[in-house]
């Protein structure tokens, strides 16, 4: 497809700081070429911004190569942008029409407090994450990859859910803001591969307890988090970790306490 150039008009969310009040603010992108990224585009309306003395719209952005998950706010009402399967990064103007008006906005969950503009906290995954804690498997050196026997089913959902990169448009697509599909996803990636058996109860016990201790919404099983998702993740994540998290709680052993004597 050829190169054209194409003017759109962006309509962006601006607040200076999580206590301040935001408000939408209008933006011309002019010659905007399609084979341009996204935030491409997005840095060539800073510049302008720059270069008059304003401060330029901030977002969260890193390796934008659609791997690191840094990036993500909402277009028009769809996490990502319109294009299914790609981050805002990979986003190209070749997806937009000239004339278009695209509002930008920031996730939306009161897990993920808004630090400026489109740019919003999302440390709740992370300690998501840690929450988990470790495998304990003597990585020692490399083994040979046929040493520990994997069904080649097992092993393809384990890999599918490893490929969620933590960008939280599940969060921000969901009517609910839940973390269920996140959350589930990295639970179900060591609970089917042998490595993470021995803590497979206690970390879906502590992963699901510290995500809603961070604040997300229940799941309503309605499929926006799947659909929005960059990679894909499965809502079968979501029924797998139900599972893990009902066994743990079954076989979750009472504390000891001290009875007495009589």
């Amino acid at each position: 497809m050829a190169d054209k150039l194409i003017n759109v008009k962006l309509k962006v969310w601006r607040q200076k700081g999580p206590k301040d009040q935001g408000s939408f603010k209008e933006y011309d992108a002019k010659n905007v070429s399609t084979s341009e990224s996204f935030l491409e585009m997005l840095d060539q309306v800073n510049e302008n911004l720059i270069t008059k003395g304003e401060d330029p719209i901030v977002f969260d952005h890193d390796c934008r190569e659609g791997i690191c998950g840094s990036c993500g706010f909402m277009i028009n009402g769809d996490a990502h942008g319109p294009q299914k399967s790609t981050t805002v990064c990979q986003l190209h103007m070749r997806a937009f029409k000239d004339g278009d008006v695209l509002v930008l906005e920031p996730w939306r969950a009161s897990a993920f407090p808004i630090v400026k503009d489109l740019m919003v906290d999302r440390s709740a995954l992370d300690r998501v994450i840690s929450s988990g804690g470790y495998i304990s498997t003597n990585a020692g050196g490399a083994r040979d990859a046929n040493s520990i026997l994997i069904p080649k089913q097992d092993a393809d959902e384990a890999m599918a859910s490893a490929t969620c990169i933590g960008c939280g448009a599940c969060v921000a697509s969901c009517k609910n803001a839940s973390a269920a599909l996140f959350t589930s996803a990295k639970i179900s990636h060591m609970a089917l591969l042998p490595q993470g058996q021995v803590e497979r109860e206690r970390r879906a016990l502590l992963m699901v307890e510290q995500m809603d201790e961070e604040g997300f919404g229940a799941c309503s099983s309605t499929g926006a988090c799947s659909a929005s998702c960059p990679k894909d993740i499965s809502l079968t994540n979501i029924a797998r970790m139900n599972r893990e998290f009902l066994k743990a709680s079954i076989n979750k052993k009472p504390e000891s306490s001290d009875s007495g004597g009589m």
